[in-house]
C-alpha cells in the first residue's frame, strides 16, 4: 500500500504536459512573434494577472501584492521576464509546471493562491501565447518580492504535493459535445484563465475549492474570501443569476452595472483590470455558460408586488417603531437607494432583488455598509460612484438593524442579521 501510495504520489509530482518542448524559452523565435504577444497580452487580462501580481507602486506584473488567506498572507511573486527576481529564465514548459500544476523553476509548490487548479483547464497554445507575452511583452522589473512566512506547518511547500493529491485539478478542459461551440468557450474561460471558482465557489478547511466545474453541485454557489462574500452565479433565482439576462451579464462585466447591482469588493477591480477588456464574442459566451447552470444552493427570494412596496412606503414613515431599521435607512440610505429600494441607473445599486442582499452569507452587505464601496472605473461604464462608509456613525446595532430592514422588505426575503455578526465583521476587517 505504501510503495502505491508513493507511486501515484510520484506521478502527481510531475507534470501532465510533458508533450510541450522542453526547449523553447524566451530566444526561441517563435515566442518573439508579434501577433503571438498581442494574443498573449488579452490572454493575460482575461486571466485577471494583473490583480495579484502588479506591484504596490503598480509596477505591470512586478509582485509583491498579498493574497489574504486563512492562514496568512501570501506574496505573489515578480512575473516580469527579469532574469533575477522574475521569470526570465523560465521555460515555456517551466512556466506551464508553474501556472498549471503548481510547480516552481527550483521544484518548490506553490501554494493554492495561485490558482493553478483552474489554469489547469488552459490549453497548450494559450499556455504558449501567454509565454510569448510575459517574455516578450513586459519591460523586465528588477523587483523582490516579499517573501511568504506562513506559521507551522503550512509553511512545510512540499506539503503541497499531498493536498494536490488530494484536492487538486490537473486536466485540460476538454468540450462538451452536447453543447454549442459558444457554451463551450463560456466554459473555457470560467472554468480556466477567468478562475471565477477562485472566488465563487466554497473552499473546504483545507483552502481547497469545492467543485472545478459545473459537475459539482457547490460549483460557483458562492465563496467568501478576504471577509467579503462572492455571490452565487448560478440559475437560483433569490441569491444567485437566474432573474439576470445573458444581456445584464454582459453588461455587468464589461461596465461593472448590470441588472441594477453595482460591482463591489474584489470584483469592482477584475472588471477594471480584465472582463472590461474582453472582447464581445467572449462575454457573451461567458454569460451563455452562467445561464446554463441550474439553481443551486437556494436562498432567498424577491416577490416583486406592489403590496411588499406599499408596506415599506408605512415602515419608513413609521421608522423605529413598526420596524426597527426603516429609521437608519431614511435617513443615511433612502437619499440614494430610494424609499422603494429602486437606486439610481449609473450611480447607486438597486437593493430591491439584488442577489447580493439576498444571500445566505450577509458579509459583503454588511461590509458595505461599514465601509462603503466605489463603482469600476471602465471605458464605457458610467462613471465612478463612492458610497461612503458608515463605521464612525452606526453603532453595532444599527447596522444590523439597516441591513435586516433591506434583506427584509420591498419583497426580498432574507433572514436577519445580529449585532454578533457586526461586531465580529467590524473585529476583522479592522485588525
Amino acid at each position: 500500500m505504501l510503495l502505491a501510495a508513493a507511486t501515484v504520489l510520484a506521478g502527481c509530482s510531475g507534470s501532465a504536459d510533458d508533450h510541450l518542448p522542453r526547449d523553447i524559452d524566451a530566444q526561441s523565435p517563435m515566442t518573439s512573434d508579434p501577433k503571438l504577444i498581442a494574443r498573449g497580452e488579452y490572454l493575460a487580462k482575461v486571466g485577471d494577472c494583473a490583480a495579484c501580481h502588479d506591484a504596490a507602486d503598480h509596477t505591470p506584473l512586478g509582485g509583491g501584492m498579498a493574497v489574504n488567506s486563512p492562514f496568512g498572507p501570501i506574496y505573489a511573486s515578480n512575473i516580469t521576464p527579469d532574469p533575477v527576481y522574475g521569470i526570465g529564465r523560465y521555460t515555456l514548459k517551466e512556466l506551464s509546471d508553474a501556472i498549471r500544476y503548481g510547480k516552481r523553476r527550483d521544484g518548490k509548490r506553490l501554494y493554492p493562491a495561485m490558482p493553478y487548479a483552474s489554469f489547469a483547464h488552459m490549453t497548450d497554445d494559450d499556455v504558449t501565447a501567454l509565454y510569448a507575452y510575459l517574455m516578450h511583452g513586459l519591460k523586465p522589473a528588477a523587483k523582490r518580492a516579499p517573501e511568504t512566512h506562513l506559521p507551522f506547518p503550512f509553511n512545510q511547500r512540499w506539503g503541497m504535493l499531498f493536498w494536490d493529491f488530494a484536492f487538486g485539478n490537473r486536466d485540460e478542459y476538454a468540450p462538451d459535445r452536447k453543447q454549442s461551440a459558444q457554451w463551450n468557450r463560456g466554459a473555457y474561460i470560467v472554468q480556466g484563465l477567468g478562475h471565477c471558482g477562485a472566488c465563487h465557489t466554497p473552499r473546504g478547511p483545507a483552502y481547497n475549492e469545492l467543485g472545478y466545474s459545473e459537475k459539482s453541485p457547490l460549483y460557483l454557489t458562492g465563496g467568501a474570501n478576504d471577509h467579503w462574500l462572492a455571490p452565487n452565479l448560478t440559475g437560483d433565482p433569490g441569491s444567485g443569476l437566474g432573474r439576470w439576462s445573458q444581456q445584464d451579464i454582459v453588461d455587468f462585466l464589461r461596465t461593472g452595472h448590470g441588472a441594477g447591482a453595482i460591482a463591489f469588493g474584489a470584483m469592482a477591480p477584475a472588471i477594471e483590470e480584465s472582463t472590461q477588456y474582453m472582447t464581445n464574442a467572449d462575454l457573451n459566451a461567458i454569460a451563455v455558460y452562467l445561464k446554463s447552470l441550474p439553481p443551486q444552493h437556494r436562498y432567498g427570494s424577491y416577490d416583486n408586488n406592489a403590496h411588499a412596496k406599499v408596506q415599506t412606503e408605512r415602515s419608513l414613515k413609521t421608522g423605529e417603531k413598526e420596524l426597527p431599521g426603516a429609521g437608519v435607512y431614511l435617513s443615511f440610505c433612502a437619499r440614494c437607494h430610494q424609499a422603494d429600494g429602486s437606486g439610481q441607473p449609473g450611480k447607486a445599486a438597486a437593493l430591491a432583488g439584488n442577489p447580493a442582499v439576498l444571500s445566505d452569507d450577509p458579509t459583503s452587505v454588511m461590509r458595505i455598509v461599514i465601509e462603503g464601496s466605489k463603482s469600476p472605473a471602465t471605458g464605457t461604464g458610467p462613471a465612478v460612484q463612492k458610497m461612503p462608509g458608515f463605521n464612525d456613525q452606526l453603532t453595532s446595532s444599527q447596522i444590523a438593524d439597516v441591513v435586516t430592514f433591506i434583506r427584509g422588505t420591498w419583497g426580498n426575503h432574507a433572514r436577519p442579521v445580529s449585532d454578533r455578526q457586526v461586531e465580529r465583521l467590524r473585529s476583522a476587517i479592522h485588525k
